[in-house]
């Protein structure tokens, strides 16, 4: 049995394409559930904030945002905001841009690397994504990432400690620092068994392919070595 093929993503949970590219892979890996030999995989989120000086509480909606962080016309920002919406649909998401509350992230990434140390980062990740991009929650304030990480399973007061104290931010900033030294800059970006990276939300079809191509070459090397195993045991 071959080792899981590890899957490293960068990403900014208030990030459209990231909460999209995310339910494309795991379509992709669905793809690929059904596969005589299906691709075992292990998957772990790292953090990557886009917009490090947006204020907790930033007064104004994601047209305002945008057009001031990336000085576009208003309509051009609603039409981008449209096409994203549809991108979206197609993935099984129903943004809300109209709920949107942007905010500073930092703390979100904190409350993802307390719920990786309790092995709920997955389930954290999903949660902080849906509460943003689908239900207008505030996912800035301690207050609101508290009830969020209750809703997953984690302490409360434990997880109000740690993001008080700022237990995670370490962290926060290593996968920083390793998405630095990678090149990353911008998200989603997925590192496949440290080696292949993947840029962007890529189509379902094109995750399960990459899959596929690197299970199977797991494959061929374990076959190599079982056959030099066997003739160097025939050579004693």
């Amino acid at each position: 049995m071959s080792e899981p093929i590890s899957i490293d993503i960068w990403s900014d949970i208030a990030c459209p394409w990231c909460y999209i590219g995310k339910r494309n892979l795991e379509a992709g890996l669905a793809a690929t559930a059904s596969d005589d030999d299906a691709p075992q995989v292990e998957i772990t989120f790292h953090s990557f904030e886009l917009s490090p000086d947006t204020p907790v509480d930033f007064d104004g909606d994601e047209v305002d945002f945008l057009a001031g962080h990336k000085g576009m016309p208003r309509d051009q920002v609603a039409k981008m905001l449209a096409n994203v919406t549809g991108v979206a649909k197609n993935a099984g998401l129903e943004y809300r841009f109209d709920l949107l509350k942007h905010t500073n992230t930092v703390k979100a990434h904190e409350l993802l690397h307390i719920a990786k140390a309790h092995g709920l980062q997955h389930e954290m990740e999903e949660r902080l994504m849906s509460a943003y991009f689908t239900e207008g929650k505030h996912v800035g304030r301690i207050d609101d990432l508290v009830e969020l990480a209750v809703e997953v399973g984690l302490d409360a007061e434990a997880t109000r400690t740690a993001l008080t104290e700022e237990t995670y931010l370490p962290a926060v900033r290593q996968d920083q620092a390793q998405a630095q030294a990678y090149g990353i800059q911008g998200v989603p970006f997925f590192v496949i068994d440290g080696m292949y990276g993947i840029s962007g939300a890529q189509p379902a079809d094109a995750f399960a392919g990459v899959l596929r191509d690197v299970w199977a070459q797991r494959g061929q090397e374990s076959a190599d070595e079982a056959v030099e195993s066997d003739q160097e045991s025939a050579a004693v």
